[in-house]
């Protein structure tokens, strides 16, 4: 099933996007932000890759999930799009962590000033 890794992809980052729609994390808070550190995160994972397949180290194998779609040898179209999946899943994911110790710790200062009344 030509595709099907891209569709896994995209559906991923699909619901990762509702998730951080719900929650407000990164993307409906500070969009310019969101985009810079995705396309930022995104470039310095594909020069990573570009490394790596240079020093023959990174090779693409012949998996029939593919698209067939190469943008350069051994870089096959998918990797652009999982690694900027990648990066946006974690500045949501760090920003749901961030958002779950301030509120657990909220919720500690109240429980503290409660029991000192």
């Amino acid at each position: 099933m030509p595709g099907l890794y891209l569709t896994a992809i995209l559906a991923s980052a699909a619901g990762v996007l509702l998730i951080d729609r719900r929650w407000r994390l990164m993307a409906w808070r500070s969009p310019g932000r969101t985009a810079a550190a995705v396309l930022i995160g995104t470039a310095f994972f594909l020069a990573w890759d570009a490394v790596g397949i240079a020093a023959g180290v990174f090779v693409k194998g012949g998996s029939p999930l593919l698209l067939g779609i190469d943008l350069a040898p051994h870089l096959p179209l998918e990797e652009p799009v999982f690694l900027a999946f990648l990066c946006y899943l974690a500045l949501v994911a760090s920003a749901g962590a961030q958002r779950l110790l301030e509120r657990r710790r909220a919720d500690a200062a109240a429980s503290a000033s409660e029991a000192g009344s």
